[in-house]
């Protein structure tokens, strides 16, 4: 393997880095380019970047764009956790991100002690003890394009979700299926998988899942994954009257065959075996360009996402990040329970994504 590295200079582009590599096969040359940055010389920049294929690479991609765009501001509601503010940290200091703050002063002062944080860096935004007015001035942050970003505290999801969905400021984008979309770097593989919805959406019908799915597939093009393969998960890889799912799975393969759904290719339905294994798939003989090789994984209702989602996550310690998409902005819905890592992961997926929504 060879590596070349160009610098070219010309009136319409600029390229500070490029790097470029190409393989020889045996039997013939195959030559494969690549260019992991580039921008253009202008006000709008622009990057093109390969497929991201670990939560380390788009880390890496977040901190690209921000060295050259600047960091995103994150709106936080009831930021009053030294758990957040550990995770706040870690995003301030890799130049990703830089926060306003909504909650009581002293609260925040008293987190941001503990996580041993100066809050000379931070943007503080007095409130009462109402998490509704904390929700309510984090995301009128978002809608006044003063955020890129809105993201949880310490307060209740309840509250939290109320102000995104509040009809004045909030971040509803006309009738789209707001939705939650699940990524993971699984061991064994070589790039994401997407697990959606495992956390907003209980019971969506097709219309539903057809959202969900368009907004999965925005979220994976701002990785780099140009044609995400989307697999229906059901029981069974059959149409089976009898079971909804399957006949879910029917339709939105049908609505992507006839461009209802675009950017993608939606097939199903699948089990989880023949979804992400070839060998499964081969021995059952189904032939589908999804089977054994897809990047979204649409759960059929929530129990069965939220299943998967935590078995990814707790059996194998897979890094698992995740966002709620199909808003006018990047929301990061993060547990207390969730590793600092985690939440910075999650940061650094709405800053790529954040990014994509603007150009």
């Amino acid at each position: 393997m060879e590596f070349f590295a160009a610098d070219r200079r010309g009136n319409d582009f600029d390229f500070r880095l490029s790097i470029f590599c190409r393989r020889v096969y045996n039997q013939g040359i195959k030559s494969r380019w690549r260019s992991f940055l580039l921008w253009r010389k202008s006000s709008k920049e622009e990057f093109f970047m390969e497929q991201l294929r670990s939560l380390s690479a788009l880390l890496d991609y977040a901190k690209q764009i921000t060295a050259a765009k600047g960091p995103k501001c994150i709106a936080v509601a009831k930021a009053d956790d030294p758990g957040l503010f550990e995770a706040m940290e870690d995003a301030r200091k890799a130049g990703i991100a830089r926060f306003t703050l909504t909650g009581e002063r002293a609260k925040i002062e008293a987190a941001a002690k503990a996580a041993g944080a100066d809050l000379a860096d931070y943007n503080v935004i007095e409130c009462s003890a109402s998490e509704a007015e904390m929700a309510i001035k984090a995301v009128t942050e978002v809608s006044s394009g003063k955020a890129d970003i809105y993201m949880k505290g310490q307060l209740h999801t309840a509250n939290f979700l109320r102000g995104m969905l509040n009809k004045e400021v909030g971040l509803r984008r006309g009738k789209n299926t707001i939705s939650h979309c699940f990524f993971h770097h699984i061991k064994g593989y070589d790039h994401l998988f997407f697990v959606t919805d495992a956390a907003f959406n209980m019971y969506p019908d097709v219309a539903q899942k057809a959202d969900i799915i368009r907004n999965a597939v925005q979220l994976a093009h701002s990785f780099g994954i140009e044609c995400p393969k989307v697999a229906c998960l059901a029981a069974v890889e059959e149409v089976n009257p009898d079971m909804p799912a399957t006949l879910d799975a029917a339709a939105l393969t049908a609505m992507n065959n006839r461009k209802q759904i675009k950017g993608c290719i939606v097939d199903g339905p699948f089990a989880l075996d023949n979804a992400v294994s070839e060998k499964s798939a081969q021995i059952k003989g189904i032939d589908s360009p999804v089977a054994g090789k897809a990047d979204i994984l649409l759960a059929p209702n929530i129990e069965a996402g939220n299943a998967l989602f935590k078995a990814i996550v707790y059996f194998s310690e897979n890094e698992t990040a995740g966002l709620i998409i199909g808003a006018a902005a990047p929301i990061v819905l993060t547990s207390r329970a969730d590793s600092p890592r985690t939440k910075l992961l999650s940061v650094a997926a709405a800053v790529v994504f954040a990014d994509s929504l603007k150009k």
